[in-house]
This record gives C-alpha cells, structure tokens and sequence, in this order.
C-alpha cells in the first residue's frame, strides 16, 4: 500500500502554496495524502517564522509532531533562519528549504527509510508549473519569483529566501491558464515581495499582470504585497494594469512605521512621503481601492514621538486592513542587536494601534453599507456561512450554502470590523 502522508502549512500565501506543490509532487509519485496525522506514515509541516509570536507556535508544533516518533519533515522558511533550533528540538527530522522543491521526492523516501537529510541550499528552479493539490479548489496561489532585493533589519526572509529570482513571464501565464480550465477562479500573484518582480529579468510587475489578465476564462486576480519602495517608477503603468477588470482593486502596501527616522533604522528604502505618493495615486485612479498595509509596533528605536506618528499616519490614510505585529528579535537580523525596549512597553503600545484599527476599519466596512454588485465566493466560513469577495476584494459573509467559485448578485446590509454582511438578491 502507498505510504501516507500528512501536510500541515503556515505563514504567507507563498507558504502555503509550497505545501500544496510538496502534496502535488507526492500525489503524482503514488503517495496517499491524508487529512488526519495519526493515519499518517510521514509528517511533513511547512514554516514560518516572520514573527516572534509565530517562530514559538512553530517550535511547539514540530516539538508535538517529533515527539510522536513518526518520520518527520520539517519544510519552509525555519530550515534556513533556524537550523541550529531544529538540530536540538527534532534532531531526527528530515529539512526541506523553501528553494528546494525539488529534493521533495528524496526527503520523502530517505525520511521513511530513517534517514535524515537536510536540503537547504538556495536552488534556482522555477516554482511554476509543478504539480499541485490545493486546499482551496477556486483559488490558484502562482509564486512570481522568490527572495527580494531589500535589507530590512527586523525581516528573516532574505535570510530565508536570499536574493531576488524572479520567474518566467511565459511559465507563469502558462499555470494560469491551467489553473482556469481546471476551475481556478481567483489567481493570487505572490512572492516575497511583488512590487521587485521583474527586475532581474528586465520586465516588471505592471507587465505581468496584462500579461495574466489577457488569459482567456472567467477570473479574477489578487496582487500580493509590494514593498513602497520599487513602486514610484513604474506607478502610472501599475496603476493601469489595475484598471483591468480582471484585477481585484486591492492594494498590498506596507508601511511598517509612521515615523522616517524608524523607517531609516529599518532599512526599509522608502519614506511616509512616498508611501502617501503611492496611495493617493491609486485613489484619485481607482476611488474604491481597498488599502492593505502593515505596522511594527515597538521597533528598538520606537519613541514615543515615533509611536505618535504612526498613529496620526493611520488616522491619515485610513488603511482598509492592517496587519500589526509586535516587534519582536529574530535570529540573524541587525535589528536583534539593538537595545530592546520592554515588553510591557510594546504590549501597550499594540492595543493602542489594535483598538485604532478595529475603529477605522469598521467605519470603512460600514460604507458598504447599501452596495449591491457582483461578488465572487470563494471560500467556507462559519456554521454553514460562505465568505465572497466583491470587486475590491471586501470580504462579504453570507449566510446562504452556495458553492465555491459562484458569482452570485449581493447586497450589503451590515459591516463588522473584519468584513460586510450581505445577502443574495
């Protein structure tokens, strides 16, 4: 009988599209994925360790799994960022990089026949085209490239990922358009950072997504996140690609701090100026743009001046969503080296922003309130409830049982801070 073979995946989107290539890869060799670990005969778990709060939960997890006594695997960004961690809690498990892909077939075999293996070097191959199971059958996650060409000092990912490989245009078009006739009705572009595509290959991001928007079916595209700084250059062409009505009006910026001194300590190449550049272009263009953005609340150099004008810059913008995280050290970064403040400090200042968000964001939903239009389902939410996204990618609950990758008329009658509650006309 086929061995079987159990899955789990956190962090980015990038992340998880690695888990399902890893099961693609594996189901095309004749083993049996399957949904339950204790069934399993080897498990493999895909990391993330971006965040503090994250590179805890990881250890934990791969500490429960080693702990059962069953061939391990260890795969995604903690292989390279966290080697030495592994080694001493699961010293029997197998590490599977995120650039190697390609050694997923002899990790498996070698881990089954009790021999650990490390694969952690930084390949060049592709991540396109490779077969895949995924776990949302509507939704395509495409890898446009790997790695990045920034130096921020608080991230592990360049430590991870290495430096920018951006991928073929003609290869990725080619998965789109197999994922379209295979039923995909989203296709999320991803990749460390979106906004470098392209440089490395003389082309950028702007020409990909005509490129993707001129495959023939019914979809819609969903541009991940891209770092301010490679953006001004080639804004007006970003801001037309985005024109396509195939591409969800949904802007991926990060900001990371209100401040520019804490920007400049971060390494992170662009300033609250630029940022403000960015946004307004796109919402004089496309007025319903849905703004994402992140905040690092407590970097080392945070004061309270800085704090201050991370809050009015949000008061300012009025992000539609915001990722916050609390800062936290991460091996091998400059940053880790700096003065700490205190944790306390940090915790405070979190709820601050976090309690702001909850403010902004559901006074933004709330203007939703009344819209009727086209929105596409595209994936299960709670107790029978189905979650849909409108043409600015607005989450939109549902109480009605309807099948994924149904575009169905909606109107908007409630918001909450995460979503809008809608009904079907």
């Amino acid at each position: 009988m086929a061995n079987k073979v159990y899955v789990e995946a956190y962090g980015c989107s990038a992340s998880f599209a690695d888990s399902e290539m890893i099961m693609g890869l594996l189901s095309k060799e004749g083993y049996q994925i399957v949904e339950d670990q204790n069934i399993a005969d080897l498990n493999i778990i895909v990391t993330c360790t971006v965040k503090t709060p994250t590179f805890h939960k990881m250890t934990h997890r791969i500490k429960q799994l080693h702990s059962e006594g069953k061939p391990l695997i260890v795969a995604g960004c903690m292989p390279k960022t966290e080697k030495q961690t592994l080694e001493k809690i699961a010293p029997n498990a197998s590490l599977l990089g995120p650039a190697n892909l390609d050694k997923t077939l002899e990790a498996v075999s070698s881990t089954l026949e009790a021999r650990r293996v490390a694969f952690t070097s930084n390949s060049r191959q592709e991540k396109v085209s490779l077969p895949r199971l995924r776990r949302n059958p509507v939704v395509e996650i495409v890898e446009i490239g790997s790695g990045c060409v920034s130096a921020c000092t608080f991230c592990q990912v360049k430590l991870a990922k290495g430096g920018l490989v951006s991928y073929r245009p003609g290869a990725i078009v080619k998965e789109v358009e197999e994922a379209v006739e295979q039923g995909c009705k989203e296709i999320w572009l991803t990749s460390t950072d979106n906004g470098c595509y392209g440089k490395d290959i003389h082309t950028d991001l702007a020409e990909l997504i005509d490129l993707v928007c001129g495959v023939d079916g019914d979809f819609r595209v969903r541009v991940g996140m891209m770092n301010p700084m490679h953006l001004l250059p080639f804004l007006p062409k970003l801001i037309e690609a985005y024109r396509h009505e195939k591409v969800f009006k949904f802007l991926h910026v990060p900001i990371q701090s209100g401040s520019n001194r804490v920007l400049e300590d971060m390494a992170r190449g662009h300033t609250v100026e630029d940022f403000k550049e960015i946004v307004g272009a796109f919402r004089r263009a496309i007025p319903e743009t849905t703004l994402s953005t992140d905040i690092i609340v407590g970097f080392p150099t945070e004061d309270e001046e800085d704090f201050q004008a991370t809050i009015d810059l949000l008061n300012e913008v009025r992000a539609d969503v915001v990722n916050l995280s609390k800062y936290g050290a991460r091996t091998g970064t400059k940053a880790a080296a700096m003065p700490q403040l205190g944790g306390g400090l940090v915790k405070d200042r979190s709820t601050v922003i976090h309690n702001l968000v909850r403010r902004i964001c559901l006074e933004s939903n709330k203007q939703w309130i009344g819209w009727r239009g086209e929105t596409l389902v595209d994936e299960h939410g709670e107790e029978g409830s189905v979650i849909g996204r409108n043409f600015a990618y607005k989450p939109v609950a549902l109480h009605e049982n309807v099948p994924l990758g149904s575009n169905v008329d909606v109107e908007a009658y409630g918001a909450s801070s995460a979503c809008i509650l809608g009904r079907i006309r």
